[in-house]
């Protein structure tokens, strides 16, 4: 197994490539639970019907936990907005009509989001007061089980030579309310510097999915919330700035 052509670098794994095979080496420190949950998550998309890159093993490298999926060739959805800024309103729209059909999906042995954001918000320094007010916020949203990736943003979506999209980084699927799922796409795309291209998203999720926009926006300061749990100093302030802001910054 050849790693000497790397792909991306994150602060807990790295990414490579060799041959057909696309090698995402963690750090020695990260869970070993967190690599074997997002395998099998990957796994069960795969299963649901999604087109995802499948996956071929896990394995340790070094010491280090590995996943070894198929290498999709192609770009990223936010390479494709850089390069060409004039079709970002059609990339947008392409990003929304993917979501959805994640969100017509069910897997029914994936996590339940409200679990998952009920326990991050527990562990956020916020103040009790602030603490309880989401927990009651999140009790209050209806309960659904549709599949949520938990982390969907352009860079996450690849667009392969053939034309067709795979959706890459199962790690926080859920399933759950896509009105959250939405609220976190929105927020990402904020964090990653497209503040446009984020209003223009939650315009055109709400019409092509008929949800109302206020709705989107409950759940913002929610997930900003449990979002704000581990990152780097710069993104805890960032979500920061949603929480109890009713999904206005």
């Amino acid at each position: 197994m050849r790693l000497d052509r790397v792909i991306a670098v994150r602060n807990d794994k790295t990414v490579y490539r060799d041959g057909d095979r696309c090698i995402k080496v963690f750090n020695a420190e990260y869970s070993k639970t967190d690599v074997l949950n997002e395998a099998l998550n990957q796994a069960r998309m795969e299963e649901a019907g999604l087109n995802v890159p499948k996956v071929i093993e896990v394995t340790t490298i070094d010491g280090k936990w590995a996943i070894v999926s198929e290498y999709i060739r192609g770009k990223t959805l936010a390479q494709l907005m850089k390069e060409e800024p004039e079709k970002s309103g059609e990339y947008i729209e392409l990003l929304v009509e993917l979501q959805m059909s994640i969100h017509r999906k069910s897997a029914p042995l994936l996590s339940r989001m409200k679990d998952k954001m009920s326990r991050k918000i527990a562990e956020t320094e916020l103040d009790a007061t602030t603490r309880y007010d989401l927990h009651a916020r999140l009790e209050a949203m209806p309960k659904h089980s549709k599949v949520c990736h938990g982390d969907f943003n352009p860079t996450n979506v690849i667009i392969a030579q053939d034309g067709a999209a795979y959706i890459i980084d199962w790690s926080h699927a859920t399933q759950g309310n896509a009105a959250a799922d939405a609220a976190h796409t929105y927020l990402l795309l904020q964090l990653k510097g497209y503040p446009a291209e984020a209003e223009l998203y939650l315009d055109t999720y709400c019409q092509k999915s008929d949800t109302e926009k206020q709705y989107v926006r409950r759940w913002i300061p929610i997930v900003a919330a449990a979002r704000s749990v581990g990152g780097n100093e710069m993104e805890r302030e960032f979500f920061g700035k949603f929480i109890g802001a009713d999904g206005h910054q």
